[in-house]
């Protein structure tokens, strides 16, 4: 008979545990955002695309000359390779092979020069949207707020992106 109580109590206190759980759950208010639709709404996110064009402009031009510089040579080598010497055809291959080396470098540079860029103008745009999230959570009173990719389901209601595209746009 004292096996059947303490199972009982023992049932009864992990029910209870159960359905505080569950109230303590509905009291949370839960939203979600996501950065990635964040950031391709953001007029700062094009603001910073525009930037970046216009700071590394002369160094992709130079890139893209040195490309149609390599082209050019290429279908040089094609249309008059019958006509040429071994000397000439020797001459213009290693002209090829200097101009794509010097390409490689060049670009490899260049690119990480733009991606490194990138990721500091990237990071001052996600410490406002960090900020904006913040902002909504204090002033509509969230307890959490989750990006959505980790989250499989939420309603619409939940969602939170539009406000902080908005709030995120007015800070220029």
């Amino acid at each position: 008979m004292k096996n059947v109580f303490k199972k009982a109590a023992i049932a009864a206190v992990a029910s209870s545990a159960l359905l505080s759980g569950a109230a303590f759950a509905a009291e949370q208010k839960l939203g979600v955002v996501n950065v990635q639709a964040i950031m391709k709404q953001l007029p700062q996110s094009a603001a910073m695309v525009q930037a970046l064009n216009a700071e590394f402009k002369d160094e992709t031009a130079e890139v893209a000359q040195i490309e149609k510089d390599i082209k050019y040579y290429q279908e040089k080598q094609k249309r008059d390779g019958a006509l040429m010497s071994e000397k000439e055809k020797e001459e213009l291959n290693q002209q090829i092979a200097n101009l794509f080396q010097n390409y490689q470098t060049k670009g490899k540079a260049l690119q990480q020069k733009i991606q490194m860029r990138q990721n500091e103008e990237t990071n001052k745009i996600l410490a406002l949207v960090r900020q904006a999230v913040n902002n909504i959570a204090e002033s509509e009173k969230f307890d959490v707020i989750v990006e959505q990719k980790a989250v499989v389901f939420a309603k619409p209601d939940a969602d939170l992106t539009s406000k902080v595209v908005e709030q995120v746009s007015k800070l220029q």
